[in-house]
């Protein structure tokens, strides 16, 4: 069977050339409309999540009296994510917030090996915030007196909080801001629960070991992987840690990869066990140094919070349960959730 081929008149030509001129300028625009709509979804998304994390730590802020007027904080800067973080919402609420407060930037240059030492000093000028770069070789140290395979986070934490605390005094500091998140302090807890034997964590604000100085947590209500994403919309200059971010037997890094694993198959857990450590029954544990199991007596009165001892316990699904794919789950019920949170929210 032969093809047959009839020819195309002029005007008929002129005519898909204009039909299809016209498809092409079509897909443009529809294609720019696209990309109009993604970026304005991009950026609502953006705005919301800086909202987000602003309030967070604006609510743990008012919730642990962390900030007062007239301190000065010393913010601990690493170069990661957090401490990023951390400075940036700080910086923010420095502006806006009705309290009087100064922030100076402190980074301990270690002297690992290839650490660029020129980053964070021209992030910090470019910013205009007061910085001081303090050069210890804790480093070398670490290394001489861990053997190989052992991890260092141990040894490198006292020596760092040691430099830490004497340039907080140094500087006249009245609080020092570091930039441990929720999944840290969680983290911590599994880790006393599972190794060390104690119902521990991480707390939000805490009397330093020598009992010279206020050591603030301000993102405490925030999630690691907000952070994260808040990071990367700012584009902070990140400097990776090669001494101890990169062991793999880290058991930190194993209790991370468990709570990973729940946040996939179970959401809302992480948010509930968080919740779980602002609401301690010492009364129903077993530490006779918390709880005065002894010299306990009937008293004949009902108390709502009694033991059934017979009863099976109900639990109640939280909202975070209930709603798990709520961009504002991360909003969990914080303990003292004021209407006024000495204007921070």
């Amino acid at each position: 069977m032969s093809c047959i081929i009839l020819p195309i008149s002029a005007t008929s030509r002129t005519a898909i050339k204009i039909a299809l001129d016209t498809i092409a300028r079509w897909m443009i625009t529809k294609g720019l409309l696209m990309q109009e709509i993604l970026s304005k979804k991009t950026q609502y998304n953006n705005n919301k999540l800086h909202k987000r994390l602003r309030r967070l730590v604006g609510t743990a802020i008012a919730d642990f009296n962390m900030i007062e007027p007239g301190d000065r904080i010393m913010v601990c800067l690493s170069g990661g994510k957090d401490s990023y973080g951390l400075l940036d919402i700080l910086l923010n609420l420095q502006a806006h917030a009705p309290l009087d407060f100064e922030l100076v930037a402190v980074n301990l240059d270690q002297k690992q090996p290839g650490f660029p030492e020129h980053v964070l000093p021209e992030y910090l000028a470019r910013i205009g915030v007061p910085f001081r770069i303090v050069e210890q070789d804790t480093y070398s140290v670490v290394k001489r007196v861990i053997s190989e395979g052992k991890t260092t986070c141990s040894l490198c934490s006292r020596l760092r909080r040691g430099v830490l605390y004497r340039v907080a005094k140094e500087l006249g500091a009245t609080k020092i801001a570091l930039g441990h998140h929720r999944d840290d302090i969680l983290e911590t807890f599994f880790l006393n629960l599972f190794y060390g034997g104690k119902l521990k964590a991480m707390p939000p604000k805490l009397v330093s070991d020598d009992g010279n100085h206020i050591v603030i947590r301000p993102l405490a209500y925030c999630k690691e992987k907000d952070l994260a994403a808040y990071a990367q919309v700012a584009n902070f200059p990140i400097i990776p840690c090669n001494l101890c971010g990169s062991q793999p037997n880290l058991q930190r890094q194993v209790i991370k990869e468990m709570m990973q694993q729940w946040d996939k198959k179970f959401p809302g857990r992480i948010e509930t066990m968080f919740t779980a450590l602002q609401n301690i029954q010492p009364s129903h544990l077993a530490d006779i140094a918390r709880y005065d199991f002894q010299g306990l007596k009937a008293h004949g009165k009902a108390d709502a919070d009694g033991d059934k001892a017979f009863d099976e316990e109900q639990f109640e699904p939280t909202i975070a349960a209930l709603m798990p794919f709520s961009d504002d789950s991360s909003v969990y019920q914080v303990a003292s959730t004021q209407d006024n949170h000495n204007g921070f929210k």
